[in-house]
């Protein structure tokens, strides 16, 4: 009767664990932004600069989606295929310019700020200087541009209205303001604002585990 005492504490002990573990996927947090991306004949990459700092060459495909998204590992793809051809079909080639094509995607309502509705998807055409940067572009053809302090890009278009980078928690509502640079560089303080189990908890159940796991393997051993 004692083993068997043991046993149901010790599958009462691993259940909590999971239904803790369960409630921390369940409640991670993203960040509800524009995304950059750089397109070519295979699809989108994830941009590794910034809109400002990239000077694309004539005939690049820039994309830019708005979404919420933990890092750059799970953001949102535009939802339109890089195709410069198509795009700049009606703006031809001109001496002292360059063309970029660029997809804006402003996602969809459910990553749109409470009481927002997102715009449709759009292509333009932006015919710039030689040496323009991508955010040059797209102010080109896309104003009014958002952007705050640390030169985030926070609006396209003027949409969203308000908000820029906010943290928002798994359950679609937004959880004090944070950057998506602190979440693609895996910001995971003992705090745990990031609505998942702080490292403490983790490093707790992961104690309790192996605990368990030594009781039964000591159970084990005088049974043999």
């Amino acid at each position: 009767m004692r083993r068997v005492g043991r046993a149901a504490a010790l599958l009462a002990v691993l259940g909590a664990v999971l239904a803790v573990l369960g409630a921390g996927t369940a409640q991670a947090a993203g960040y509800r932004y524009w995304s950059f991306w750089e397109g070519s004949g295979t699809g989108w990459t994830y941009a590794t600069q910034g809109p400002s700092l990239v000077r694309p060459d004539d005939g690049a495909v820039q994309g830019f989606r708005f979404s919420v998204s933990e890092d750059s590992q799970d953001s949102a793809k535009p939802r339109r295929s890089p195709g410069f051809a198509k795009i700049c079909a009606d703006t031809p080639a001109e001496d002292g310019t360059k063309r970029v094509a660029l997809v804006i995607d402003p996602g969809t309502a459910a990553d749109a700020p409470t009481g927002q509705t997102p715009p449709s998807l759009r292509t333009a055409c932006a015919r710039v200087a030689p040496d323009a940067s991508t955010a040059e572009a797209l102010a080109s053809v896309a104003k009014p541009l958002r952007y705050n302090s640390d030169a985030l890009l926070c609006a396209i278009s003027g949409y969203p209205g308000s908000g820029c980078g906010e943290q928002v928690s798994g359950n679609g509502h937004e959880a004090p303001a944070a950057s998506p640079a602190d979440s693609a560089a895996g910001s995971g303080d003992s705090g745990g604002s990031g609505g998942g189990p702080s490292a403490g908890v983790l490093v707790g159940v992961g104690a309790v585990v192996l605990l368990g796991i030594a009781a039964v393997v000591q159970a084990r051993r005088r049974r043999g």
